[in-house]
């Protein structure tokens, strides 16, 4: 997302009609969600929400990687992506090209492919509030077509189009020339906006661990003058990881970010680096569709975000299972905490610890 919006920016674009065509398609979801008044319009094709739905099983993935390990830049995979030019010569050869130019053997395996089986945007499909468009083949042998219908069903007032044929690659085989019209209609018909006054947004949720105890032992002026201390360390830790200071809870913070990782990353800098005034502080993070009323946030997102802060020890950084699956290639890992009530929220929640 900061890359599609440092190129935005370069240019001078204040909004785009963003195209996510199979593993771009959650990308340019989180982004519409993130960035409703710079996203004109989505479509997406060949989309899904979960990785699932491009490759299942586990032996599905690993007859991939077979491929990768033994034929990679032959243009075998021409069989999945574009069966309809299996016995195009040519083509496949074209084809073989692009994949040694695309990446090695190596980069396919271990970076995109493990990233790419860690994506699951399922939660944040509601939070889109930009018109939608998803567009599938009914066939289509590398992502099911299951896989466009859920993003259809759940990204609120988003319209679906199946065309039939197995192809992935939209501009070969059946009704390549209707898929390129649907889309162009799309962008060119000036379609309807819905208000954004919601956006996702990760929150993030700081307090002092003990902060009773501390200020009794300290009296007013001391405590007064650590909390100030407290204040400022955070504060400069949020303008180093772009976060927004929201308001303040007393001896706690709420903030928040447009990345998850840099949420996640912040709360852990915030942890270490409060230590060297002698306190410590809990955190915890949720993303969600967060309601926007003027410098202030609400809505079930924020409530979500307390109770995982409730939840962590001192110095600790507890996360919801919705920032776990975003941040998947980011380098950070973390820790099962099983599953927890949260008060007042509704089901049981996957709850995670950040590994320093």
């Amino acid at each position: 997302m900061d890359d599609l919006r440092a190129v935005m920016d370069a240019a001078g674009m204040e909004q785009a009609a963003l195209l996510g065509i199979s593993e771009g398609a959650p990308l340019s979801i989180l982004f519409a969600a993130t960035y409703p008044d710079r996203c004109q319009a989505l479509a997406l094709y060949g989309s899904f929400s979960r990785f699932s739905y491009w490759f299942p099983t586990e032996e599905a993935l690993a007859n991939f990687f077979g491929y990768v390990e033994t034929s990679w830049g032959t243009g075998g995979s021409v069989q999945r992506f574009a069966p309809s030019r299996v016995n195009d010569a040519a083509f496949q050869r074209w084809w073989g090209r692009n994949e040694r130019l695309g990446a090695s053997p190596a980069a396919v395996t271990t970076a995109l492919m493990r990233m790419n089986s860690q994506i699951d945007i399922s939660a944040i499909l509601p939070a889109v509030r930009v018109p939608t468009l998803v567009i599938h083949r009914t066939g289509d042998q590398a992502v099911s077509i299951e896989g466009g219908r859920d993003v259809a069903a759940h990204i609120p007032g988003a319209r679906l189009a199946e065309f039939s044929g197995n192809d992935h690659i939209f501009y070969v085989g059946d009704n390549a020339d209707g898929i390129a019209d649907a889309i162009e209609e799309f962008f060119t018909g000036a379609p309807a906006r819905i208000e954004a006054d919601r956006v996702l947004a990760t929150v993030l949720f700081t307090d002092i661990v003990g902060s009773t105890e501390k200020a009794a032992a300290l009296g007013d002026k001391r405590w007064r003058r650590l909390l100030d201390d407290h204040h400022a360390t955070i504060r400069r830790v949020l303008a180093r990881f772009r976060g927004r200071e929201v308001k303040t809870t007393g001896d706690g913070f709420l903030a928040t970010f447009d990345g998850p990782a840099r949420g996640v990353r912040c709360a852990c800098a915030i942890t270490e680096e409060i230590k060297s005034l002698g306190i410590e502080v809990r955190a915890g993070l949720h993303t969600g569709e967060c309601e926007m009323m003027g410098d202030d946030v609400g809505g079930i997102a924020v409530h979500i975000g307390a109770r995982v802060a409730a939840l962590a020890g001192a110095g600790e950084v507890l996360v919801s299972s919705t920032v776990k699956d975003l941040v998947a290639g980011s380098g950070l890992s973390f820790g099962a905490r099983g599953s927890q009530t949260l008060k007042g929220i509704p089901g049981e929640w996957q709850i995670f610890a950040a590994d320093r």
